[in-house]
């Protein structure tokens, strides 16, 4: 009989051992929200991931590559998440969404000292725009009418391309101009866009348990105060505190 016990148990203690779950977490060259800085990922976005991540106790990777890829990576294998990823409704139902990360305004920056006198949508139509491949921006920007927008695979191309004349704006959010200008980056503010909500994009197919355990970590995360104490951490001001906003995900 003690045998017979031992031999159950053993065969039973494979299904009643804890799954390890690991999720895949992947981002671009973005700085100050996601980039590499002596060799290793950092910034304000990839501060808030790792954060909740550990405080849920959930395995994971990070991984910098082109944002296409990285787009793609989420949309298409399971237990991946894209960030810092523009939340809209074209994308709403095609992943499982924590957020908010961020809650920003875009701009379209220009070089500094270059006059566009009383630039509006149409007019800013006609010039040369330029975005990343795959960026929320690009969608942003076709909603309203932009066409012919020239892509790059990543910010600093995009940034080169403005400063060099190559193109007339580029969209950014204004956290990301307000970096750029503590850095001394010769670009201003061409006019004002939307306002838009960023967070992490996780394949659709994710386990419901892990994006529940991840959205209440970042909710705890912002109700603390820790998420504007990163931002400052950063050199940026704190955004606007989101985790009470009637946010449809």
């Amino acid at each position: 009989m003690k045998t017979l016990f031992l031999t159950l148990s053993l065969s039973l203690a494979p299904l009643s051992a804890p799954h390890a779950e690991t999720l895949h977490f992947v981002t671009e060259e973005y700085a100050p929200f996601n980039y590499t800085k002596n060799g290793k990922i950092t910034g304000i976005a990839v501060d808030q991931v790792e954060a909740i991540a550990k405080a849920a106790g959930i395995d994971y990777t990070l991984d910098i590559m082109p944002w296409a890829r990285a787009f793609a990576m989420a949309e298409n294998q399971p237990m991946h998440c894209v960030f810092t990823a523009g939340y809209n409704r074209a994308r709403a139902g095609r992943f499982a969404w924590v957020s908010p990360l961020l809650e920003d305004r875009m701009v379209l920056l220009k070089r500094k000292g270059e006059r566009y006198d009383e630039l509006t949508i149409v007019k800013a139509r006609e010039l040369k725009v330029g975005s990343q491949r795959g960026d929320f921006a690009v969608e942003a920007l076709e909603l309203i009418g932009f066409r012919d927008i020239d892509l790059a695979t990543d910010i600093d191309i995009t940034v080169r391309k403005l400063l060099t004349g190559r193109i007339d704006l580029m969209p950014t959010s204004i956290k990301t101009y307000e970096r750029m200008v503590k850095d001394g980056l010769p670009v201003e503010k061409a006019m004002l866009l939307a306002g838009q909500i960023y967070g992490i994009a996780c394949h659709k197919d994710t386990p419901p348990a892990l994006i529940k355990r991840l959205q209440a970590e970042l909710d705890t995360l912002i109700k603390s105060g820790e998420q504007d104490r990163i931002f400052t951490a950063y050199g940026l001001p704190s955004g606007t505190r989101t985790a009470e906003n009637d946010v449809k995900k």
